[in-house]
């Protein structure tokens, strides 16, 4: 195991330095040629969807082949359509103040899940091309030949084109140390994470850039209002999905009391099977491991499976196992993220209610990711958006379809990211823009010194000044005489040391202020380059510590403008 594990961050090694040698190949390329590049590997993707979907379901266990292809014919033709005339090289913008230069950032380091291997794969793949970087993927074990057959695909296709053969790697060889050591390497630029919350966390604290993505346990809101047989027909479409494997899969069924036996007779003809008390107790001990973790065996499997491993019977028709739930949180095991077709039960009455329930079940396991309604109260769907911690709140459509953008028009993405409610950096659907650098040349428009406008300057040679105004030596002399007198004053105490808390920033010190008792400043646990850039925006500090954690490119560009202060 120590062989392996030591190979592992060899090839790891090695896979980032011949990465970052072709990214200086790459990074040169025009946008015809990495637009055709992509191209070429969307449509050998296309071509290849359903047989690289059979080989994921057949390697991991994980969903249903059809709807594997379909997830990669999404990522493929979607997400390429999407972005194929954005521009990413060169020039981007230009406002006539503001010119805007695209940069790609270098070698990305590409962590691939099990569950949506082939079609996260492309997606990543592409979104890489598309902004000039250079990828090496680290494929979850259970998944390492579907994957890699999926890379490979995609760069024979992209080497005729020009692209250089080391463009895109996968590694072969997985293990924990080895990925560590990829997001870790110095030559990686910038990190995709999609996987359990240990490795987001892990890629977080690597100190790279890094764009990991939380859990998802969807929550979705039938209100009083709502076109009962659609609401619960998406609702099993998004869950039955590839056996609930897409983390913005619904997991929990919130429904307004005056709808309630609408929607469980909807439930019952449309293959949702209700589970009586006892019963459920016995899928929730298969649901959930000792420990109280979701259990891995029942991940993306189908509720047939499910039910009989918990020893139970059920319709031969049954798409979906649903149970009442009397509560959120450890002791009620329906309540956490399944990944598989299973829902919870929950009854409320009214809007505020309902808003309550689903913030109840996000904030015990899935903060920030999505939210879902059904509703014909526009108003209602605002409403309930303004209170959701999640960054995407699909209304009236699949949560699983509409987060990743297939059937909404938010950002086509396999990444979701969940923001500061999920520990995220952005709440954004991860696009090629978020693997670029963007340049700007900033051209004077508010001009501070204006030809004429200095009085002193533009006066006639021998023009006496007005009479009783100061002169510049009386000037001179106030100025000397008051920082005379300040430099003399004692230094004000140096505020004590507090504990990490979330980014604060405060107000420089100016003239007006500065005679004022210091107020003491709570360092912050991480910064990154986003925070120092909102920073010099505002003209303020960042405070921090010995234990705070910095990315290269914040430090860098934070001691370079001053913005850093050590508390």
């Amino acid at each position: 195991m120590a062989d392996k594990d030591l190979k592992a961050q060899q090839d790891a090694r090695d896979a980032v330095e011949a990465a970052s040698f072709a990214f200086q190949s790459v990074s040169k390329l025009d946008q015809r040629t990495i637009d055709s590049i992509c191209d070429a590997m969307s449509q050998v993707a296309l071509k290849n969807a359903e047989r690289l979907g059979r080989l994921a379901n057949e390697e991991t266990g994980f969903g249903r082949a059809e709807d594997k292809k379909e997830k990669n014919r999404f990522a493929a033709e979607d997400v390429w359509g999407y972005f194929r005339d954005l521009k990413t090289v060169g020039v981007i913008s230009d406002s006539g103040g503001v010119v805007e230069i695209a940069s790609p950032r270098g070698v990305v380091a590409a962590i691939i899940p099990s569950t949506n291997p082939t079609s996260t794969a492309i997606y990543k793949i592409i979104i890489a091309i598309k902004s000039r970087n250079t990828i090496v993927l680290s494929p979850h074990p259970s998944a390492a030949n579907c994957i890699a057959e999926t890379a490979r695909l995609m760069r024979d296709a992209a080497i005729k084109l020009g692209l250089p053969s080391d463009a895109i790697i996968c590694l072969t060889n997985s293990t924990i140390e080895g990925t560590e050591t990829l997001m870790k390497h110095r030559k990686t630029a910038v990190i995709l994470a999609t996987g359990g919350t240990g490795l987001v966390r892990a890629a977080y604290s690597s100190g790279k850039p890094a764009f990991g993505v939380g859990p998802g346990n969807v929550p979705v809101f039938i209100e009083r209002s709502a076109n009962i047989s659609k609401a619960v027909y998406d609702i099993l479409t998004g869950t039955c999905f590839d056996n609930g494997t897409i983390c913005a899969s619904e997991q929990s069924v919130v429904v307004d009391a005056p709808v309630e036996t609408a929607v469980r007779e909807q439930f019952r003809q449309q293959g949702g099977h209700f589970l009586d008390s006892s019963e459920a107790d016995a899928v929730a001990k298969v649901l959930l491991t000792p420990q109280r973790t979701l259990n891995a065996g029942i991940v993306g499997k189908s509720a047939a499976y499910i039910a009989d491993l918990a020893g139970i019977t059920i319709p031969e028709n049954t798409r979906c196992l649903v149970a009442d739930c009397a509560g959120v949180g450890r002791d009620f095991p329906w309540s956490v993220e399944k990944l598989s077709p299973t829902l919870a039960f929950f009854v409320v009455d009214g809007v505020e209610e309902g808003v309550t329930r689903c913030h109840e079940i996000l904030q015990f396991g899935g903060m920030g990711h999505t939210a879902g309604m059904h509703t014909q109260d526009r108003e209602a769907a605002i409403r309930y958006g303004e209170q959701m911690p999640a960054a995407r709140v699909v209304i009236n459509s699949p949560t699983t379809h509409g987060a990743i953008g297939l059937s909404t028009d938010l950002p086509p993405s396999m990444t979701l990211g969940c923001g500061s409610w999920g520990g995220n950096v952005t709440s954004d659907n991860i696009s090629p823009l978020h693997l670029l650098d963007i340049k700007r040349v900033a051209f004077e428009t508010k001009p501070i010194n204006r030809m004429g406008q200095n009085k002193v300057a533009d006066r006639n040679v021998g023009e006496r000044e007005p009479a009783g105004s100061p002169r510049r030596e009386e000037i001179a002399a106030l100025v000397d005489a008051f920082l005379g007198q300040k430099l003399a004053e004692p230094a004000a105490p140096e505020p004590p040391p507090v504990v990490a808390a979330p980014i604060t920033v405060v107000h420089e010190i100016t003239p007006e202020n500065a005679v004022q008792k210091p107020v003491p400043q709570a360092t912050v646990d991480f910064v990154s380059e986003d925070d120092v850039r909102r920073a010099i925006n505002a003209g303020e500090k960042i405070y921090i510590s010995k234990k705070t954690i910095l990315t290269p490119s914040a430090r860098d560009l934070g001691e370079e403008k001053e913005i850093f202060a050590t508390v």
